[in-house]
């Protein structure tokens, strides 16, 4: 399953521009990871929040895509909690219901800094089954 997701990010030309990783992929749960650069932040000096929604839609489609063959993102909501000021970007995807034509997914995106992880944003999204 880990082999197959890291294939499909790889082939997603985003995704390598942006440098990201997929660090866990496990029935209903997906992590992605994103070091922390200057290309990256807005005029204060923080993630741009188009990063870190970039990352939730991401993870959260990867998370559904562990219950399903071929899916896509339909909607997907996503609050910023704090400003995203560190070295690394975490998100952790988890699908909490799934049917036959859709799944609702969390995620919960964290910076990493010295002072360890913190929560900078979460998302809630619904994902499509079109493989049916």
């Amino acid at each position: 399953m880990f082999e197959k997701g890291n294939k499909i990010l790889q082939d997603q030309p985003f995704s390598r521009l942006l440098g990201t990783e997929l660090t866990e992929l496990s029935l209903g749960k997906a992590e992605l990871s994103l070091k922390i650069s200057n290309k990256l932040t807005q005029n204060y000096g923080f993630v741009h929040g188009g990063v870190l929604s970039y990352l939730a839609d991401n993870c959260i489609t990867f998370a559904a895509a562990t219950v399903f063959d071929k899916c896509i993102t339909s909607e997907y909501k996503i609050s910023y909690v704090r400003p995203a000021i560190g070295k690394l970007l975490i998100a952790r995807s988890t699908v909490l219901s799934s049917g036959r034509k859709q799944a609702t997914c969390e995620c919960k995106i964290y910076v990493v800094n010295e002072e360890g992880e913190k929560l900078v944003a979460a998302a809630l999204g619904t994902i499509s089954n079109f493989n049916i």
